[in-house]
């Protein structure tokens, strides 16, 4: 039997979910990327399954779903941020980070549902001095907006999942696995499954070997109470509104519904 190619987001929020993959080679081989490359891979065939943005989805050939897991918060997230030299009301730039797609298309729907502002976004490296140099707000992404000490670069930090889930009332999802149709067995669904369940049981020492010791303690922290790997009723409804208020805005031609492979 061929492995199935697995793509994975490179930072420590998907390291729950993808906890003793390396081991799993009877079913998988396993890669990491940033979240927007790990959509490309998946849309030029050269994965199985990726880990993608969920508005990526909307923006390939008809996927799949891997059911009951993704990348999710319920208010704050900590790792997707906007950080902001100037009120809210004030900000005409906002230098984006480029490893980001979902964050990029919510930032984009919360300017104008939430904030009421219409800023230039110009895409940049996640770099933040850089990025705030150009720019009056500089969205950024993952382990870098993580471990960013706002105080410290004389910013605010105005938390995308926060604001989503003010808006909405609803959690977010900011990634899952999907490939196209028939790539994945019920055996593969559940290994995992398996995955996640053994990662977010033992996610401190995930972040002690992540992040090391001076980071450990934000990363535990951070997999215990700001992210969550199980996608439900309530979890789906977010995408779906999601989907919704991305095609209202113009950044996904139409709402896809989600689709998923069979369970074990």
């Amino acid at each position: 039997m061929t492995s199935i190619r697995l793509g994975a987001v490179a930072y420590l929020n998907a390291r729950p979910l993808t906890y003793g993959l390396e081991r799993r080679t009877d079913l998988f081989s396993l890669r990491y990327d940033p979240p927007s490359q790990c959509a490309g891979l998946l849309h030029a065939g050269d994965i199985d399954v990726g880990m993608i943005p969920a508005i990526e989805y909307c923006r390939g050939p008809e996927y799949r779903i891997v059911p009951g897991m993704g990348i999710i918060s319920e208010r704050t997230v900590a790792s997707v941020a906007l950080f902001t030299k100037v009120p809210v009301s004030q900000i005409r730039t906002i230098a984006a980070d480029t490893s980001s797609r979902t964050s990029n298309a919510l930032l984009r729907i919360l300017c104008r549902e939430r904030f009421d502002i219409a800023p230039e976004f110009t895409p940049m490296p996640p770099d933040a001095d850089a990025m705030l140099a150009a720019a009056d707000a500089a969205l950024i992404i993952g382990d870098p907006a993580l471990f960013l000490d706002p105080v410290s670069k004389g910013v605010e930090k105005i938390d995308l999942g926060e604001q989503w889930t003010d808006l909405t009332g609803l959690p977010f999802v900011w990634a899952f696995w999907a490939g196209r149709p028939g790539v994945m067995t019920p055996a593969a669904v559940q290994a995992l499954e398996q995955a996640r369940d053994a990662g977010v049981a033992d996610s401190d020492a995930i972040a002690v070997a992540y992040g090391g010791p001076e980071r450990a303690a934000l990363g535990q922290t951070y997999l215990r109470d700001n992210i969550q790997y199980l996608m439900g009723d309530r979890e789906i409804a977010g995408v779906r509104r999601y989907y919704e208020l991305a095609a209202r805005h113009g950044l996904i031609q139409a709402p896809r519904e989600p689709l998923f492979y069979p369970g074990n």
